[in-house]
């Protein structure tokens, strides 16, 4: 079945379809990781996208039930080049085809992913379409398309839900949240009791927690407003931990600002030096956005880490507050575990906050 990837720029890539037969349009991005399409897939930062696999076989050990990183994919579309005709894991369930027809998502191969990355590193991250046939409007009619921002609100849970345990109580408020997110925290024997993108602080500090975790997820962090004034709340009575959105979000609301990247940070290799001690992790990472590093001067953040190929802000820490955030995916899935013990830093910094408290209740 011939298909189509055509971009806003007028170039048109010739292909086979796959998956679902809808026609979609999203931005198109790329991902430079050898393995973990199915938890890329399921990422909802990908919500509103189209995600392009730069690896050239894709689909080889199926899909199972263990490593989805959310019940539903949001992402727009999928390009590959070659998908792989028979899925050979012992814990293969699904073929990646039967999948992505399942959740009406269209799939484009026999795509020469590589020569699409180096345009779009070179021309920028763009709207493109999945189309069975080109019309003479196809392009023009891709150029006026408005993509929708309100993606987080889609990606977000809208019913509080618990994950109970018997550790420190944390809050975690969902922007879109990967599912490795929460496995890393209940390792570490959390309570948690995830909420809504758009819950206020009073209703967080209401649950009395220990701690409070701002998770990934798809879009501009400008598009979240409402976030920022709870951020600025909750930061000053329990440590608080952002990841990826989350960490975009504390620097907006702690007077830092933000930019759309070219094309984005998307795979799993991204060297990241901790600036203190010069310690080096390759992590996971899954961006379009980025925090301005010029931004910070004027505010109490001070960085932590960088990307060690373009110097972009990789994580930050309030000077006065016990709250820190990471550009990256120190949960790792897919990717490098080296960047975990993040996790354990939080845990650590609960800790240490809920001494103190203690100390000075034993003190009055």
């Amino acid at each position: 079945m011939k298909r189509y990837l055509v971009l806003e720029d007028g170039t048109i890539y010739p292909g086979t379809g796959f998956g679902a037969t809808t026609a979609t349009v999203g931005e198109l991005v790329f991902n430079t990781g050898m393995s973990g399409y199915q938890e890329s897939i399921t990422d909802q930062s990908y919500n509103g996208e189209i995600l392009m696999f730069t690896y050239p076989l894709i689909g080889n050990y199926g899909i199972n039930r263990d490593d989805h990183e959310s019940i539903k994919p949001t992402c727009k579309g999928v390009v590959v080049h070659e998908v792989a005709r028979r899925a050979s894991n012992w814990r293969n369930e699904l073929s990646l085809d039967d999948y992505l027809k399942q959740n009406d998502i269209p799939g484009i191969m026999d795509i020469d992913t590589r020569a699409v990355t180096k345009h779009i590193r070179t021309k920028g991250a763009m709207k493109a379409t999945i189309v069975d046939n080109v019309l003479p409007d196809t392009v023009e009619r891709l150029k006026v398309t408005e993509l929708n921002r309100a993606v987080v609100a889609q990606s977000s849970t809208t019913n509080a839900y618990p994950n109970p345990a018997t550790g420190p109580n944390v809050v975690v408020v969902d922007f879109g949240l990967k599912h490795s997110i929460l496995r890393e925290l209940a390792k570490r024997q959390c309570n948690l009791t995830v909420l809504p993108y758009n819950t206020t602080a009073s209703e967080i500090m209401a649950l009395n927690p220990d701690g409070v975790m701002l998770t990934n997820g798809p879009g501009d962090p400008k598009d979240v407003p409402e976030a920022l004034v709870m951020i600025r709340e909750v930061e000053k009575h329990v440590p608080l931990f952002g990841i990826c959105l989350g960490h975009q979000l504390f620097a907006l609301a702690n007077g830092a600002d933000t930019f759309k990247m070219k094309f984005g940070h998307r795979g799993f290799n991204h060297p990241v030096r901790e600036i203190a001690t010069g310690r080096i992790d390759f992590t996971s990472q899954n961006h379009g956005y980025a925090v301005d590093r010029e931004s910070l001067a004027k505010t109490d953040l001070m960085m932590t880490h960088e990307e060690i190929n373009d110097g972009t802000v990789e994580g930050l820490r309030h000077r006065d507050y016990a709250a820190f955030s990471v550009q990256y995916h120190p949960d790792a899935a897919p990717g490098p575990h080296d960047a975990d013990h993040i996790f354990d830093e939080f845990i650590d910094l609960m800790a240490a906050n809920q001494a103190a408290r203690k100390g000075s209740q034993f003190n009055a």
